[in-house]
């Protein structure tokens, strides 16, 4: 017989079909469905057949859920911030300047030129996958 996963008892099983149906972000939809159904005794892998999210990520979501409760549930991609900018508030500034007149060569900028520009300024080395313009 396929093992049952361990819920905390955050929320009773009618709350969180409640919850389940009144939600109106999909991604909030989905994983109080996922919980809803372990909690009224589905193994993970009816759930992940039912709601078509796999194992593992199910059980990302359950550790998340026991750990941190109903909260952590929905979209939390607003909550992250991202990977802080390379150059300062000054720096960005000046690059726009400088992007706006004509490249050193007289030509028009590119990832390489706007790379050794940075590089100049900042006086590291500019990985050129990380420009974009």
């Amino acid at each position: 017989m396929p093992k049952r996963i361990a819920i905390a008892n955050y929320l009773s099983p009618e709350e969180l079909f409640s919850r389940y149906r009144k939600a109106t972000q999909t991604t909030e939809r989905s994983h109080y469905q996922i919980i809803w159904l372990l909690v009224t005794g589905k193994t993970v892998l009816e759930v992940s057949q039912v709601t078509g999210y796999t194992r593992i990520w199910i059980y990302q979501l359950v550790k998340r859920y026991n750990q941190d409760g109903p909260m952590v549930l929905g979209d939390q991609r607003h909550q992250n911030r991202g990977k802080e900018s390379l150059l300062t508030d000054v720096q960005q500034a000046q690059l726009w300047q400088v992007l706006s007149h004509k490249a050193p060569d007289g030509g028009l900028w590119n990832g390489r030129k706007v790379a050794d520009w940075l590089s100049e300024l900042t006086g590291q080395s500019i990985d050129l996958s990380l420009i974009h313009i």
